[in-house]
């Protein structure tokens, strides 16, 4: 069928299994050509396919709430609620959001980038439900990856206490982005090898009632036999102890299974949780044979040959560069072992895993524990790299505030994908992490302007004493020339990348070459700009900031994250503090909201942070200060 003219699910509902096979295969077809010229999460989505049609087919959206735990297998979701015309603008300016967004469309009503979040939703959700006592359905899906993250488990712990009428969906695919693990991982492993718990049950259970003269009151109090094979048969049957009525392992490509379960499981009162086996990449080889989490997400590729499209001979990511100058450090120093939550081929912790396998610690989607892991690694003398994106380290704030600042402990954070990051949008945007924390006492931040400057900020992380983190953006590199041997840079110290007596722009990072350009172009107009590399967030270079204020230069201050207690809220305290009153600074960054989805320069360019606007304010604020003198 032509998916494009898909208005809503009601069609479904009518469908014979054959109808909705043939319905898979086209919508899998549609999926691995659309996502080929724009990117996407690809495995994820071609894995839940049938799952989605089916819980479509039982359920009635948006009357039943589906909620969609991380939100990146909502494809198909977002093509059987009308939205397949639009793939071709996916995670593109203006386009189609990859996740599931409320003002896009009524039938998303919970928005998720973040993992570990819907049950959470879904409590709240049914909570609201039955105060209002309305009857809808609220069926949250949830990947096996996310159930290691705490929030999960807490919600979980709080559905089964209340009993509230919740329908789990379990999508266990063995991943989360990268293979899972964890002792959680392996009892679903075990519960996915031992077949139908509850067909064992009931089997049981009618043998028992056959029994000549005593079936009927053996079967009476036979519940420690029961609860007996409970844990003979499904290995505690975790969820069943958590108050939860389980289903499963049900095989998540077969329909008859899977509308024989969620029909059982709408007539169940109380919490359900459905357990079922998907195939992550399901349809498309190169997607379902990867083991390492390749195609959990990715940019354009050809579709006969699975083979990426990327740039020839652009230089190294910032993770890898950032990953390898830790390996590069780690094979002289024992003390140093690296920690992710779930994202080693993200961070490109690769050639870290292959070399020194006993050093390096995958947490899963657990960043508050990876991150008091760090600390309590470092209270042994030990030197903890957490590689953590800067929208995941979000989720850890309180542990680097109680756990590793306040006791003031040897760990390196590196934060990538700090700044905008594009096509993933609002809820990965790495603009917050300055704001939340700079104002945090002993800790040290940082932000390179190149890769050779990168490597030599590794260096003096590991060279610290106290807790130190070093922000860098998504993407490549410049190519820039790396010096053979490493350096230490001093803590606290600024660069002036280019001379001038007109104005200063105060910047680091990603936004030092628009303000290089800017500078060149006023040059040419006769007005002479100083550029100076703030590379120290925190703390600042004082001796500097003292001499820029004496000397009275109009301040433009640049940053790609928000303003609202960024690096140029901390330029105006240093002023505030030291009383220096009659300086003008002015500051650039991201304004007080929330940065959608598209290409970075076409973010950059509507909140304004432009080389044109860069030099539209240096023209003002030099005018103003000649109409002073």
């Amino acid at each position: 069928m032509d998916l494009t003219s898909i208005q809503n699910p009601s069609f479904l509902k009518n469908k014979s299994i054959k109808q909705l096979e043939q319905l898979s295969k086209e919508i899998r077809e549609f999926l691995i050509q659309q996502l080929s010229e724009t990117g996407g999460h690809i495995a994820p989505n071609l894995g839940v396919v049938e799952l989605t049609i089916a819980l479509h087919k039982v359920f009635n959206s948006p009357k039943d709430k589906f909620l969609w735990d991380v939100g990146h297998q909502s494809y198909v979701h977002k093509i059987l609620t009308g939205r397949a015309k639009e793939f071709p603008t996916l995670r593109q300016y203006k386009g189609l959001c990859g996740f599931p967004k409320r003002n896009e469309s009524e039938h998303d009503v919970w928005e998720t980038g973040h993992s570990s979040t819907s049950l959470s939703a879904a409590m709240g959700m049914a909570i609201a439900r039955d105060l209002k006592k309305t009857k809808e359905c609220i069926i949250p899906i949830i990947g096996d990856g996310a159930l290691t993250g705490g929030m999960a488990l807490e919600a979980l712990n709080h559905i089964g206490h209340e009993k509230k009428d919740i329908i789990v969906i379990l999508n266990d695919n063995e991943m989360s982005i990268a293979p899972n693990v964890g002792a959680l991982h392996n009892v679903l492993g075990r519960l996915r090898t031992t077949g139908h718990y509850r067909w064992a049950k009931g089997e049981v259970e009618s043998m028992i009632k056959k029994i000549p003269g005593i079936g009927e009151k053996l079967s009476s109090t036979s519940k420690k036999l029961k609860d007996g094979l409970k844990y003979v048969v499904s290995s505690g049957m975790f969820f069943e102890e958590l108050g939860f009525t389980y289903f499963g392992p049900v095989d998540g490509h077969d329909f008859e299974s899977l509308f024989e379960n969620l029909e059982y499981a709408k007539k169940t009162k109380g919490p359900v949780l459905i357990h079922v086996l998907t195939k992550k990449g399901k349809g498309y080889n190169p997607a379902e044979s990867d083991e390492i989490g390749t195609w959990h997400g990715t940019g354009p590729y050809k579709v006969e040959s699975g083979k990426m499209i990327k740039p020839v001979n652009s230089p190294p990511a910032w993770s890898k560069l950032v990953s390898d100058t830790v390996l590069r450090l780690a094979e002289k120093d024992e003390r140093i072992v690296a920690i992710t939550p779930a994202m080693p081929v993200g961070s490109k912790l690769e050639n870290f895993q292959e070399k020194l396998p006993d050093r390096i610690f995958d947490v899963g989607i657990a960043e508050q524990h990876a991150t008091t892991m760090a600390a309590g690694l470092a209270t042994q003398g030990m030197k903890p790299f957490l590689a953590i994106y800067s929208t995941f380290l979000q989720r850890a704030y309180d542990q680097v505030v109680h756990d590793v600042c306040r006791q003031n402990l040897d760990v390196f954070i590196g934060i990538d994908r700090a700044g905008l990051v594009g096509a993933d949008g609002e809820t990965h945007q790495g603009v917050f992490d300055i704001a939340f924390l700079r104002h945090i006492p002993n800790l040290v931040l940082m932000m390179p302007k190149d890769e050779n400057e990168g490597q030599h900020m590794v260096n003096t992380a590991f060279k610290h004493s106290g807790p130190i983190a070093m922000r860098f953006p998504r993407g490549n590199g410049y190519g820039v020339p790396m010096d053979p041997e490493l350096k230490e840079l001093p803590i606290g110290s600024w660069e002036v990348l280019k001379n001038g007596s007109d104005a200063v722009i105060l910047t680091f990072g990603t936004t030092i070459p628009m303000a290089l350009e800017a500078a060149n172009i006023l040059e040419q107009e006769g007005k002479s700009i100083r550029v100076v590399n703030a590379r120290f967030i925190k703390p600042m270079d004082t001796a500097m900031l003292h001499d820029l204020f004496k000397e009275g230069i109009p301040i433009l201050t640049i940053e790609e994250a928000v303003l609202q207690g960024g690096f140029g809220s901390a330029v105006l305290e240093f002023a505030s503090t030291n009383e220096y009153e009659n300086v003008k600074v002015r500051r650039m960054g991201i304004p007080d909201e929330y940065i959608e989805h598209g290409e970075v320069d076409k973010l950059l360019e509507e909140i304004g942070l432009t080389k044109e606007e860069i030099i539209s304010n240096l023209r003002k604020m030099v005018a103003q200060t000649a109409k002073r003198m």
